[in-house]
C-alpha cells in the first residue's frame, strides 16, 4: 500500500492507495463510490480483472474514508485527490495512458476535475448518478458537455440514478465524445433481480468493457 500526498485547502493531507504494475502500457485509475472505499469487493474486482488484461491499477481513498467519515467531503477535496492520484499513477509509469474510472460518486468527482482541467485519456464511468434517485429535476450534468477526452458510461437499465432513461439519453447527447454500454437490468451497483452474485464477480465482469474502451 502507497500513500498519496493531496493538497487541501487547510493543508496537505494524505490517502491510501494500492497500485499494481501492468504489462500493457496503459493504467486505470479507480475511485470508489460515496458510501464505500477502495477495498470494497466491487472495486477489487473490477481492479483484479483489469490486471488480469495486462492494466496497471490504482485504487484509491478519499480522505473522507482515511478520516472515518462517512459521508463525502467537499468536491474541492475530491478533485484535489483525483488531481494527486493521477500525477501519483504518471510518476510510477510515466510513458503509460492513464484512464480515470470510478463508481458512481468517485466516476462523477473524476469527471468534474477533468472539466476543470485534469488531464487523462478517457473517462469510464461504472454507474453515473445523474441525479438523486426520485429528483430528477436535480441532474449534475452542465461540466460533462465541457470534456473533450472520450466518456464511456456503463449503466444498468434499472438504476434509480438515470431515471427516467430519456433524460439520460438527452445528457449523454451533449457530450462531445461519449458512448453507453448498457448492463440490462441491472441496478445502481449492477445488480440483477433474481442473479444472485458476489459484489466481486459483479465488478470483475465490467472490467472487459472498460478494458475495449481503454485498450492501447
Amino acid at each position: 500500500m502507497s500513500s498519496v500526498s493531496v493538497d487541501l485547502p487547510a493543508g496537505e493531507t494524505t490517502v491510501s492507495a494500492d497500485w499494481v504494475a501492468g504489462t500493457n502500457g496503459s493504467t486505470v485509475v479507480v475511485a470508489h463510490g460515496a458510501g464505500t472505499g477502495k477495498d470494497h469487493p466491487f472495486l477489487q474486482g473490477y481492479a483484479d480483472a483489469l490486471g488480469a488484461l495486462g492494466f496497471s491499477t490504482l485504487r484509491f481513498n478519499f480522505p473522507y474514508v482515511e478520516q472515518g467519515r462517512r459521508m463525502p467531503g467537499p468536491a474541492t477535496h475530491a478533485i484535489a485527490t483525483w488531481k494527486a492520484v493521477v500525477a501519483f499513477a504518471r510518476a510510477q509509469d510515466p510513458q503509460a495512458a492513464v484512464w480515470a474510472t470510478g463508481k458512481s460518486y468517485g466516476g462523477r468527482m473524476a469527471s468534474m476535475a477533468v472539466a476543470e482541467g485534469l488531464v487523462v485519456d478517457g473517462l469510464a464511468y461504472l454507474g453515473y448518478p445523474l441525479h438523486a434517485p426520485g429528483k430528477p429535476e436535480k441532474p449534475r450534468a452542465e461540466h460533462l458537455a465541457d470534456i473533450a477526452v472520450p466518456q464511456l458510461f456503463v449503466e444498468g437499465t434499472n438504476d434509480p440514478f438515470i431515471q427516467p432513461l430519456a433524460q439520460f439519453d438527452d445528457v449523454v447527447a451533449t457530450c462531445q465524445n461519449a458512448r453507453v454500454v448498457w448492463i440490462d437490468g441491472g441496478g445502481h451497483t449492477f445488480e440483477v433481480k433474481g442473479r444472485k452474485l458476489p459484489a466481486s464477480e459483479i465488478g470483475a465482469s465490467l472490467a472487459p468493457i472498460v478494458a475495449q474502451f481503454a485498450r492501447p
